[in-house]
């Protein structure tokens, strides 16, 4: 498969860049800098990210490009451009001027191949505190700013460029086009990575990779864990053996009703009602991270004894997706985590299984595209993202069998009035979440004091950052009232606008 490498030195934008490249339909996978691939033969391109720290930090990150500089096509993205301007015998410096946020394109170079028909005075998003002062003699500028002279270079005789601003942020106007140019042109990537070649390169894979064993997969509900067993059942058919759980923490007749989906699909699938075991796992504990393990190894439990009474099991399939990866690992090895990912870092050593992972490459809005082409019905693939942990993460405190059934009401009021105001598929993700904060109010002349529940709602294409979503006033008030006048025991409602970052989407 073709594919351009993107070479990660703890950016922000990292996943953007990956993005960006993803929608010329040109398959990409970020790696971190120090984990550079000795056999290079698939790799068409190589693209180096930005980076918080500076070049000249005495633990500045330091890739070994020597297989990969003046022999494979190489794209520096700010610090990317400065390491590669540093090393080959330039001088980057603190900038007099530090130049963050929109600047336009005073000089272009329009013979550049990195260049090509981008407009004059082209607007760029700059984001450094460093600037290249000097560059050795067999680099030419291809770029300036009014403020930078080195906006942009290219390596006499080789295929290496650099850009000092960020091509992958939406305020740079050309930047996909400058991508573009650069994958497309200087790479030669023939951009023919698609929903439709995906899946039928992964079912001719799994279908090399598992043979004639058998897999059991553990459905969520979600459109992860779904479009992922639509994959494998259309690779090995009845030897995919699906278990979904019921575990107490899912939406209001949530089980019941994806069940049913599910083998509408054909798909070779039990339910499980374990409720009572996860709430008393999870009863006195109060602590996310907590929560989180107490869920997961539930389930692992549960989900061993049902895969034991399948003879001959070999794999366990899961639907982790890029963010979950990407996430759990960083620049510097383990990343310091925001929180655990129930589908990354395997299984305890007793379960003895092999681990698939269709989805592991895609992000989450790629994933939807797969679904779609896979001729899943809208309603799942439509469906906004669940935590793993459900309800669980969304109850701030201890889990009760009477918690999780007052929040049901609350989200399925929320979830089904964004549906009812065609507000739905304009949010990426909403949610509700009971407080541990109680407070008073009035009703019927009576005094109350009950709890507060928060409604989050965010607007994101992949999960990576997000907004909070703009949801009308009018909109709002109806629910509130609907959830104060019908949910017993919520007499306050309140409004999450926070965004990511720093706020993350769930609450826990």
């Amino acid at each position: 498969m073709e594919k351009i490498l993107i070479l990660d030195f703890g950016s922000q934008y990292t996943q953007l860049i990956a993005r960006r490249v993803r929608e010329l339909n040109v398959y990409c996978e970020i790696i971190p800098y120090n984990k550079v691939p000795k056999a290079l033969n698939e790799i068409k391109g190589v693209i180096l990210s930005g980076s918080p720290f500076s070049v000249r930090d005495e633990n500045a990150p330091s890739p070994d490009l020597t297989n990969i500089k003046g022999t494979i096509p190489l794209l520096g993205v700010c610090y990317g451009a400065q390491f590669i301007a540093q090393s080959s015998g330039g001088n980057v410096l603190p900038s007099k001027i530090r130049e963050y946020g929109r600047a336009n394109l005073s000089f272009i170079n329009k013979t550049s191949d990195l260049l090509l028909n981008i407009s004059d005075n082209s607007q760029v998003w700059m984001s450094h505190g460093d600037t290249i002062a000097e560059l050795p003699s067999n680099f030419e500028v291809i770029a300036s700013t009014k403020d930078v002279k080195v906006a942009g270079y290219k390596v006499t005789n080789e295929n290496t460029y650099a850009i000092q601003f960020h091509p992958e942020v939406y305020h740079t106007t050309d930047g996909l086009s400058i991508l573009k140019n650069f994958v497309v042109h200087i790479c030669g990537c023939s951009q023919n990575w698609t929903p439709d070649s995906f899946i039928d390169s992964t079912i001719r894979n799994l279908k090399e990779k598992i043979g004639n064993d058998k897999v059991v997969l553990g459905l969520s509900g979600g459109v992860d864990s779904t479009v992922a067993g639509m994959l494998l059942h259309k690779a090995i058919g009845k030897n995919l053996y699906c278990i979904f759980v019921d575990n107490g923490l899912l939406r209001k007749d949530e089980f019941e009703n994806v069940l049913h989906s599910y083998k509408d699909f054909g798909l070779n699938v039990i339910g499980i009602d374990a409720k009572a075991l996860f709430y008393a796992a999870l009863k006195g504990i109060t602590e996310p991270e907590e929560k989180r393990k107490a869920i997961g190894k539930t389930f692992i439990d549960v989900f061993d004894k049902e895969a034991h009474q399948i003879e001959n099991v070999k794999w366990l399939a899961q639907g982790t997706i890029y963010p979950d990866v990407i996430e759990s690992v960083s620049v510097n090895g383990p990343s310091a985590k925001i929180k655990s990912h129930h589908n990354v870092g395997g299984l305890p050593d007793f379960m003895k299984l092999k681990i698939v992972e269709p989805l592991n490459t895609l992000f989450k809005d790629e994933v939807r595209k797969i679904g779609k082409a896979l001729g899943i019905s809208n309603d799942l693939i439509g469906r906004h993202p669940f935590p793993g942990p459900g309800l669980a993460i969304r109850i701030l405190g201890d889990i009760t069998p009477e918690k999780v059934t007052l929040l049901q009401k609350v989200d399925a009021i929320f979830i089904d009035g964004l549906k009812k105001a065609n507000l739905y598929h304009e949010v990426w993700q909403a949610a509700a979440i009971l407080l541990p904060v109680q407070s008073v109010g009035v009703m019927g002349d009576e005094r109350t004091y009950d709890n507060v529940v928060c409604l989050r709602a965010v607007s994101s294409t992949d999960g990576m950052t997000a907004d909070w979503s703009h949801l009308p006033y009018d909109f709002l008030s109806l629910i509130s009232n609907e959830v104060i006048n019908k949910v017993k025991g919520i007499n306050r409602v309140v409004y999450d606008i926070s965004s990511k970052p720093p706020a993350t989407i769930e609450w826990e």
